[in-house]
């Protein structure tokens, strides 16, 4: 079937534990957008377990694409392509998704579109704007991602720079439990910080001002972990841990990390002399790093473009990226594969 004759699409996403799926027609409008989300199964760990995150995507993946037609009001024969997240990821969450999305392109003979589950991030303020907003700097901030992109276009990524440890996400996770306050952290964290003062605490903010595009948040981590139980062999008691002082912590905390972020943003746009910043991932939700990234474009006259909040954390409807694939006929065979891991140095890992 030609990419010509293709009007409606189903997207799958299974990348970590949540188990999606979207109908989304030519002009990129979103007719369904179904997520089963496995929060509760993994609350009681304080993070994603993969074994319990694979199981429940082989359950539920059948559920969410009906539910997605049925929204969409549409049969499995309106399908015209499907496409997949087949990276980056948990492998077993991955391959059940890939597994349902292979199996539909061999029924329907239909396309198959493999998708990245980090440039969909971004293509979702693509999506928000209904506009072009390609050239940009791409970035993804979320619990297992924190990269910045040169992105000449709308499948055109180049990684400028990772986190070389935990991801931003990931740390707001771990400070969560270290201050007991529940998961995910992100949302845990920021209602604690707004009763918090943001300068009680001066945690590092690592590589701010050095030129390289790389983020380290596990110094951090370990600054706030000292600061709640002590720091070893130092033969001093830590302050009392009070209603007041979680605030504080949490609020330091947070602002730490998001001066980081604002900052490296900021050194992407001048060095590759880019006017245009797409922000995308789960904590692309925090309050906080919404109003500073938009005061820092503001004062640069950058044109900023965040997710928004429906699309910020993980879905299928950001998947619409694979009508640019589609388009330009980079389709996939049956025989593809995941390529699972977190991507540092343009290399899974």
């Amino acid at each position: 079937m030609s990419s010509d004759h293709v009007r409606y699409l189903l997207a799958l996403e299974s990348s970590c534990d949540e188990t999606a799926a979207a109908v989304i027609d030519r002009d990129r409008r979103v007719l369904s957008n179904v997520v089963a989300s496995q929060f509760e199964l993994h609350r009681d760990f304080g993070g994603v377990v993969p074994e319990i995150a694979s199981r429940a995507h082989v359950r539920r993946v059948l559920p969410v694409i009906q539910e997605s037609l049925r929204q969409a009001e549409l049969d499995l024969s309106d399908i015209g392509a499907v496409a997949v997240a087949t990276q980056p990821g948990l492998v077993g969450s991955l391959l059940v998704g890939l597994t349902a999305a292979k199996t539909l392109a061999l029924v329907l003979d239909v396309p198959l579109i493999a998708v990245n589950h980090i440039e969909a991030h971004i293509y979702a303020c693509r999506m928000a704007a209904n506009c072009e907003v390609f050239p940009a700097i791409g970035f993804v901030v979320s619990g297992g991602h924190t990269n910045l992109y040169d992105c000449t276009g709308p499948v055109d990524f180049e990684l400028l720079g990772s986190t070389i440890d935990d991801a931003a996400g990931e740390a707001f996770d771990k400070v969560a439990q270290i201050l007991d306050v529940g998961f995910p952290g992100g949302p845990a964290i920021q209602a604690l910080a707004a009763t918090g003062n943001p300068k009680a605490i001066r945690f590092p903010r690592t590589f701010l001002k050095e030129d390289r595009l790389e983020f380290s948040f596990s110094g951090l981590k370990t600054a706030v972990l000292y600061t709640v139980t002590g720091v070893p062999n130092s033969g001093r008691e830590p302050e009392p841990l009070t209603d007041q002082r979680k605030a504080d912590i949490a609020a330091s905390f947070q602002a730490a990390v998001v001066d980081v972020l604002v900052a490296k943003c900021r050194q992407a746009l001048e060095q590759r002399q880019r006017s245009t910043l797409c922000v995308g991932g789960g904590v692309a939700a925090n309050q906080p790093l919404r109003e500073k990234l938009e005061t820092m474009c503001r004062h640069t006259r950058t044109q900023l473009h965040v997710a928004p909040m429906s699309l910020c954390t993980d879905n299928a409807a950001m998947a619409a990226i694979a009508w640019e694939s589609l388009e330009r006929g980079r389709t996939a065979g049956l025989d593809l594969d995941v390529t699972p891991g977190l991507v540092r140095a343009g290399r899974p890992r």
